[in-house]
């Protein structure tokens, strides 16, 4: 694909690539009624129909107009609504008001994907040879893109739908999460000198290179995901209430919010109940805690007497794991109970696991020029990182050295908690 001359074949190939996301991200908004499209629940929630629209602006914006001479935009406008927070590209829409639009229509944002893909199949069959390196680049960046939009929808459409009172589920057909105990063990993880990042071959965002050395200290991590079982015990022991546990943010986040269990979490008729992608459910104990900010991971670990894990100590002991688990593709659509009872368990999968580790700039690390250099870089301030990919991840789209990064009061994503502890000599 980076050769500067492509046969026939590659070009197909690369169309194939191209409409199989695009299909896929459809798929997923298939269960949706019209209603649901509009719909923004909070500031971090977007509309359904923005997702669908914001993706191929992407396409339209980075490959179309610098690259295919023809291409006439669908609408004027749309830039301005659709571009999320590249500055450089121009002004946008506020993200607080993406709610606030009746129009364009779900029917009008659908004929603009058409729109888009009809030019996009067109530019990689008849592209000048010259332009195949960056037009390859920016095109998996773009899939990549939508790949994350994939997931976001996934994790907006159930905001959307638990803030209604009806608790609609999203679909009535999905997998039943697997429920049974798995004993917490202790893992010893490598000491002394390591390295992370990227290396090889394979797609990788700007933000996991370059690969740099790191020093471990003796340490352990958790063979699983902690449990909603074991959550609730840090509840009834009042963990909600007691400031020693809490970062000083954290416990006046919480003073704001009031927060007194996980996102999701509802207690109705002397029972703990579960919002999920499939409706209301019992909240099961043995399945993985999600919905938790870092705040909430933190408080817990202390609670404990544990930590949470760095993202090196994370990132070095997932090279031991093969990238499987509970992706999208098992649609389930929630975290469940692993599978073995040996070794390290719910890596990737399940819950994106909160890290001590501050998301910034590894050693070298150098933003790509233009628009595209926002993608990453410039959020390098005030966010953790997680990582391991979700039950709402393509598992395609993951792999060990993938920083994923929120804010710390975050907790709308598959967020859940895996634990680390330090060894004493």
């Amino acid at each position: 694909m980076h050769t500067q001359q492509q046969s026939a074949s590659e070009r197909a190939e690369l169309i194939h690539s191209y409409q199989h996301v695009r299909v896929e991200t459809e798929q997923l908004c298939a269960p949706l009624a019209v209603e649901d499209f509009g719909i923004q629940t909070t500031v971090e929630v977007s509309p359904p129909k923005w997702h669908l629209a914001h993706v191929s602006w992407f396409f339209e914006t980075f490959l179309l107009k610098p690259f295919r001479r023809e291409y006439r935009e669908f609408h004027a406008q749309f830039g301005y609504l659709f571009n999320s927070y590249y500055q450089q590209v121009g002004t946008m829409h506020p993200r607080p008001e993406r709610g606030l639009l009746s129009r364009p229509t779900v029917a009008e944002v659908m004929d603009y994907r058409a729109h888009v893909d009809e030019a996009m199949c067109a530019l990689i069959d008849s592209a000048p040879a010259r332009d195949w390196p960056e037009i390859n680049r920016r095109l998996i960046i773009g899939l990549n893109h939508e790949q994350q939009h994939q997931e976001l929808l996934l994790t907006d459409i159930k905001h959307i739908f638990s803030y209604n009172p009806l608790l609609p589920a999203y679909r009535g057909d999905l997998q039943v999460p697997r429920n049974r105990p798995v004993s917490m063990r202790w893992i010893d993880g490598k000491q002394g000198q390591v390295e992370i990042g990227h290396q090889g071959a394979g797609f990788a965002y700007d933000n996991e290179m370059p690969r740099h050395t790191v020093w471990l200290q003796p340490h352990r991590l958790a063979n699983r995901l902690v449990t909603n079982g074991e959550y609730l015990e840090f509840i009834r022991d009042e963990g909600y209430t007691r400031p020693e546990l809490w970062l000083a943010d954290g416990w006046y986040h919480l003073q704001q919010t009031g927060w007194q269990a996980p996102l999701y979490w509802l207690h109705r008729d002397e029972q703990w109940m579960e919002k999920t992608l499939g409706g209301l459910r019992p909240l099961e104990l043995h399945l993985p805690v999600t919905h938790v900010s870092y705040y909430e991971a933190d408080a817990y670990a202390r609670w404990v007497g544990k930590r949470l894990p760095t993202e090196a100590e994370w990132e070095n002991a997932s090279n031991t794991v093969p990238v499987q688990g509970n992706f999208r593709t098992a649609d389930c659509l929630h975290p469940e109970s692993p599978i073995a009872a040996e070794g390290l368990l719910q890596m990737f999968g399940d819950c994106w696991e909160w890290t001590s580790s501050a998301y910034s700039a590894y050693p070298g690390y150098r933003a790509d020029a233009g628009a595209l250099g926002e993608y990453n870089g410039k959020f390098m301030c005030n966010q953790q990182v997680l990582r391991g990919g979700s039950c709402v991840t393509p598992q395609a789209h993951i792999r060990a050295s993938y920083r994923n990064f929120f804010y710390p009061q975050e907790r709308w994503q598959f967020m859940g908690v895996r634990l680390a502890e330090d060894v004493r000599g």
